[in-house]
């Protein structure tokens, strides 16, 4: 006799894009644009939309202005306008629905809400493509426009990673009510340290990790794709060369297996970039992964490379702790 398994959700198809909030929205954009390529696409009152150039919607983040950083919203697009409505009626039976959302620029209807720890969040189904000039597109058919001749550029969006009070609550939420499934976590003993889960093939597309102090909200970092791992030795040399911080230099996780790097820009907010996305996941028969805090490598999750500093654990945003010294320094 076939054991039942609980059927698969298939509603939720990416995440779309990131509203980064900023108190230096000129160097902020400044950082994205100068040293990894993105462009500004338009900016209306105090918010500017910018994209990567394998970015196929019209932008993937957002930097609003604003007294302190963090996170201002993630949106994730369905796979169906008729997955949109099913959504819509499980995150209202949750009870963490906002509604609905009209009058947003570059896509059409959201519904709004949160995750049990406060993080806001919006579903979509319509979205305004990139309409690249012919000056501008690229031979490859497949690339949304040519390689940008400035920074290093990055290729996509790729993950988001929240700090949380609760990181099994808060992935458990968009488990059971957007269908995420759970490819890795780190607990201590018995308690959840952070989890990576994902709707595709990547090991994730959002990760919550514990929160030290409690605070709830905060962001921990925004990730965009570069496919190759050469190019965060590029990426550092001139992050490095301009001042900006760099927290972790070119490095391998454990979790996930991707090759990434971390620095701060010039409003706090860290951003993760990563030199290839680690290892797929086709077995639609998944049994999550799960580390033992004193087993993971390096007691950081640094696979090759250096330890992981303590503020990779500790710091997000907005600030509710101490700046790392580190960063102070620097």
């Amino acid at each position: 006799m076939t054991n039942l398994h609980k059927e698969p959700i298939f509603d939720v198809a990416q995440i779309a894009h990131v509203e980064m909030l900023s108190n230096t929205p000129k160097e902020t954009i400044a950082f994205f644009t100068d040293m990894l390529g993105m462009e500004v696409i338009e900016t209306i009152n105090n918010q500017t939309y910018l994209r990567a150039y394998e970015d196929n919607y019209k932008y993937s983040l957002i930097i609003t202005e604003s007294e302190e950083s963090g996170l201002g919203h993630v949106a994730w697009r369905t796979t169906s306008p008729q997955a949109l409505e099913r959504r819509v009626k499980a995150v209202e039976a949750s009870g963490f629905g906002i509604g609905w959302s009209n009058d947003q620029h570059g896509h059409g209807p959201a519904y709004q809400f949160t995750t049990p720890d406060g993080h806001k969040m919006e579903i979509l189904w319509e979205v305004d493509y990139f309409d690249c000039p012919a000056e501008a597109q690229s031979k490859l058919l497949s690339r949304s426009q040519k390689r940008p001749l400035k920074g290093v550029p990055v290729r996509r969006l790729d993950h988001i990673n929240l700090m949380s009070s609760n990181p099994a609550v808060d992935s458990n939420f968009l488990i059971d009510v957007l269908g995420f499934k759970l490819r890795e976590q780190i607990v201590d003993n018995d308690h959840v340290i952070g989890t990576w889960i994902s709707v595709s093939n990547l090991v994730h597309e959002i990760a919550f990790m514990q929160e030290p102090t409690g605070a709830k909200g905060k962001l921990h970092h925004v990730c965009y794709w570069y496919g190759v791992p050469q190019n965060l030795y590029d990426a550092a040399d001139i992050l490095k060369d301009h001042g900006h911080f760099i927290e972790i230099p070119p490095n391998k996780h454990g979790v996930s297996q991707a090759f990434c790097m971390y620095a701060y820009e010039p409003s706090g907010n860290r951003v993760e970039l990563f030199g290839d996305a680690g290892y797929l996941i086709f077995d639609p028969d998944w049994k999550p992964i799960t580390w033992q805090m004193k087993d993971v490598p390096g007691n950081g999750d640094t696979w090759i490379g250096a330890v992981f500093p303590d503020s990779f654990w500790t710091y997000g945003t907005p600030v509710t702790a101490p700046v790392p010294l580190e960063a102070v320094a620097e």
